[in-house]
């Protein structure tokens, strides 16, 4: 290491723990090793209680990577852990601990940690904020953010929409808006024959792609309204709705709203976890991809359709329309099922190749070097 190198901690979600946090903290601590620095990634050996957790396993079927240090360490709801992780990290030669923030049920197990690591003087915290008034909001939130928030030196927030909810709990620290890099850690872009073939969708009609966990704020069921709208003035053999992830909630009400649209024979179903090894097939047999949200912040799902050039549709909320500039890498619709179909069909009209440019040109902006060095400096001023 030369004299410039840090000793860095990433606090977060890494293998085995699967889903995007971990993917992104553990592309990010591949940016940092680039760089020369060496990097540590802290993840969970008790991460959420099953109760809490609403998927089928919070754990990867993938291999671990062989090219990061990855310790399984912190139990979310044990005190004595607390402690012991932070007193570990004081008495190490850590220079900068970059902690992950997306959820309030996180703020005493990280604040606790955070508090005792930086007892020693030494130590800079710059936190990744995804969320600071989570989507879903519960009992003890706002305490609970408040305590993480204390010993932080400064955040980077990846929506401005999650930096003006930052402002409501903190004025005086640093804080600054990097867009969610490209996720390019997920392969190389591949034809959409070659991915339809892998994951046996038809070649010869419209494919619109629904990515990622099934989340009440996603707007599925507003999706799955404008797909009984659309099918009134399109064929809908010719174009198909792909719904590629797992259900974080009931699923029965979903499997209701579909019977009571009408819209089976629209729909292929995909609702497993989409491993790691895969999300390239999905994103690349798709024409478009929608993003039907509610509310919102970011999204990881704009990252990777940037990163395989894909088109987007998406709702007017949070920051998710600033990410994509309309008519240029993909279309603004508002959040109700009357507009999302609108903008389906215009998509059809206009057509891919008319984004494409757009895209290429667009997702130069998303690079995990800006985001690394945006880090560094924070941390030395």
């Amino acid at each position: 290491m030369s004299a410039s190198s840090k000793n860095i901690i990433i606090i977060g979600p890494a293998h085995p723990l699967r889903g995007g946090l971990a993917s992104y903290n553990e592309r990010l601590a591949r940016e940092f090793q680039h760089q020369g620095h060496h990097v540590d990634l802290y993840t969970f050996s008790l991460q959420y209680p099953q109760f809490l957790f609403p998927g089928t396993t919070q754990f990867s079927s993938e291999p671990a990577p062989i090219d990061l240090s990855i310790h399984i360490l912190i139990n979310s709801i044990n005190p004595f852990n607390w402690i012991k992780i932070g007193t570990k990290i004081k008495n190490s030669n850590t220079d900068l601990i970059i902690v992950r923030y997306w959820l309030p049920f996180m703020g005493p197990c990280l604040g606790t940690i955070l508090r005792i690591a930086t007892r020693n003087k030494k130590i800079k915290v710059i936190c990744i904020a995804d969320n600071i008034i989570p989507h879903e909001k519960r009992f003890g939130d706002n305490a609970f953010t408040s305590y993480f928030i204390k010993p932080i030196d400064g955040f980077i927030t990846m929506s401005q929409k999650v930096l003006s909810d930052l402002h409501h709990f903190s004025n005086i620290k640093p804080a600054k808006y990097i867009p969610h890099p490209l996720y390019d850690n997920f392969g190389e872009k591949i034809t959409q024959l070659e991915a339809r073939n892998k994951i046996g969708i038809n070649t010869e009609i419209n494919v619109v792609l629904f990515f990622g966990f099934i989340r009440k704020y996603k707007g599925l069921d507003l999706l799955f309204e404008a797909i009984q709208l659309f099918e009134k003035k399109n064929d809908k053999k010719n174009t198909k709705f792909l719904i590629a992830g797992e259900f974080y909630e009931d699923r029965k009400i979903y499997d209701e709203l579909i019977k009571k649209l009408g819209i089976e024979s629209s729909l292929i179903l995909r609702t497993d976890f989409i491993p790691d090894s895969e999300v390239k097939y999905y994103l690349c047999a798709a024409d478009v991809v929608i993003q039907p949200y509610k509310n919102a912040t970011q999204s990881g799902v704009t990252p990777l359709a940037y990163h395989f050039e894909i088109p987007m549709i998406v709702t007017n909320v949070g920051g998710l329309a600033g990410l994509v500039p309309d008519r240029k890498v993909g279309l603004i619709a508002e959040p109700n099922a009357l507009s999302i179909s609108q903008k389906i069909e215009e998509y059809f009209e206009l057509g891919k190749a008319h984004f494409i440019p757009g895209l290429i040109e667009e997702k130069k902006k998303y690079s995990w070097k800006v985001m690394a060095d945006s880090i560094l400096e924070m941390s030395n001023s």
